[in-house]
C-alpha cells in the first residue's frame, strides 16, 4: 500500500475480521517462528530460521547447534505461550510477579558469567533468573560511550511505578494501545530491571499489550536491528541519560522511538493482511518478507518439494519439463536464500518458505 500509515494498516486489518480458524492457525504458526527466531537472534542466538522452525514445531534440532541456544529458543517459546494466555484474561492487571515469572521461565535457572579483565584477571558474576538485578548494568553504544541503566537500588521502585502507570493508563484509555506499548517498552528498557533477557522480555510485553486490545502481534526483525537501536538511541538523546528520566519519559520525549514503533506496527499488521488475503502461486513469505518470484518454476518446484515424500533432480526435471542445468540453478538459489534445505534422507527436502495459497 502506498503511503502506508498505522491508521490505514489497522483499517485493512479490521476489514478482514473475524478471521477463520484456518487463517488464525496460519498466522499463529508464522508468528511463532518469526517472533522467537528474531527476538533471540537480536540477542546473538545462532540457530538458523530453519532450525528454529523444526525445533518449535517438531521438537527436533537439525545440524550443529549450540546447546544453550537450543534451550533458550525452546524457553522463549514457552514464555510466548504464557504471555498470550495471560493477555487473553482481559480483566487481570499486569503485575511485577508475572514479569518476573516470564523472566524465570525464559532464563530457566541462575548461571555464572565469566569475564577476562585487562591484565589477564578473571572475574565472574551470577545472572539471577526471575529476580531483579543485584549489580549495575550498562551498555556500550554504537558510538562508543557507556550508557547506564537504573541501579539495583532504584529498580524495585521504578518497576512498581512502571506497572502502576501501565495499569492506570489502560483504565483511563487516553492513550492508544500502540502509544502505551511504545512508551512501556521505552521506559522498561531504560530501567533494564534484570541482569540478562531485558530485550526479549520487553518485546514479549509489547505483544502482551497489543494482544490485550485485539491487535495482531508484531516482530522486531533482526535484519532491521540497527533501525530499532537507532530509534531507541535517538529517543535517549532527547530524554537524557539519567535513568529516572528514562523511566518517567513521556510520549513527547520519545518522539523518534514512537514514530519508529508506529511504522513498525503498520508494516507488520499490513503484512499480516497481505499474508492472509493475497493468493498467488508465485507469492511466498519468508521471515516477514513478501517474496514474489518472477518465474513460475520457483513456485512449482517448492510445491513439489512440499508434497512429494522424495524428489530427485531428475524427478524435478520431469515435472517441470526444463533442462537439468535450469533445475540445478533453481535449487541452488533456493538453498542460498535458506528457503529450503536437503532432508536427512535421500531425495527429501525441508521447505521453510511459506506459500500464499
Amino acid at each position: 500500500m502506498r503511503y502506508l500509515t498505522l491508521e490505514k494498516a489497522i483499517g485493512e486489518w479490521q476489514k478482514i475480521q473475524p478471521l477463520s480458524e484456518s487463517d488464525k492457525a496460519r498466522l499463529s504458526r508464522r508468528f511463532t517462528i518469526d517472533f522467537n527466531y528474531n527476538s533471540n537472534h537480536i540477542e546473538g542466538n545462532t540457530l538458523t530460521y530453519g532450525q528454529t522452525e523444526i525445533l518449535l514445531l517438531f521438537g527436533k534440532i537439525i545440524g550443529e547447534a549450540d546447546v544453550k541456544d537450543v534451550q533458550d529458543m525452546a524457553a522463549s517459546n514457552v514464555t510466548l505461550k504464557m504471555m498470550k494466555e495471560e493477555a487473553l484474561v482481559r480483566e487481570t492487571p499486569l503485575t511485577q510477579n508475572f514479569i518476573r515469572t516470564l523472566h524465570k521461565t525464559l532464563l530457566r535457572e541462575d548461571y555464572t558469567v565469566y569475564r577476562n579483565l585487562p591484565g589477564g584477571v578473571q572475574t565472574s558474576y551470577t545472572i539471577h533468573a526471575g529476580q531483579y538485578k543485584t549489580r549495575p548494568n550498562s551498555v556500550i553504544t554504537r558510538y562508543g560511550d557507556r550508557f547506564e541503566y537504573a541501579s539495583p537500588e532504584e529498580t524495585p521502585a521504578l518497576m512498581t511505578d512502571l506497572v502502576d502507570w501501565y495499569n492506570q493508563a489502560e483504565t483511563e484509555g487516553r492513550l492508544s494501545p500502540v502509544e502505551i506499548a511504545a512508551l512501556f517498552h521505552y521506559r522498561y528498557i531504560r530501567i533494564h530491571p534484570f541482569e540478562d533477557g531485558n530485550g526479549r522480555i520487553a518485546r514479549l510485553l509489547v505483544n502482551y499489550i497489543l494482544t490485550k486490545h485485539d491487535y495482531p502481534m508484531i516482530v522486531v526483525r533482526s535484519r532491521l536491528k540497527s533501525e530499532y537501536l537507532e530509534a531507541l538511541h535517538a529517543a535517549d538523546m532527547l530524554v537524557g541519560s539519567a535513568p529516572h528520566l528514562g523511566a518517567n519519559a513521556s510520549l513527547q520525549d520519545i518522539r523518534p522511538f514512537l514514530q519508529y514503533f508506529k511504522n513498525l506496527v503498520a508494516r507488520e499488521v499490513y503484512n499480516d493482511v497481505c499474508f492472509l488475503t493475497e493468493h498467488d502461486e508465485n507469492l511466498w513469505w519468508y521471515d516477514g518478507e513478501r517474496i514474489a518470484f518472477r518465474s513460475p518454476n520457483y513456485g512449482k518446484l517448492l510445491m513439489l518439494m512440499m508434497t512429494e515424500p522424495s524428489l530427485t533432480l531428475t524427478d524435478m526435471q520431469n515435472h517441470l519439463e526444463i533442462n537439468m542445468s535450469a533445475i540445478k540453478k533453481l535449487v541452488g538459489q533456493l538453498i542460498d536464500k535458506h528457503y529450503i534445505e536437503r532432508g536427512t534422507t535421500e531425495g527429501s527436502w525441508r521447505v521453510f518458505i511459506t506459500p500464499s495459497v
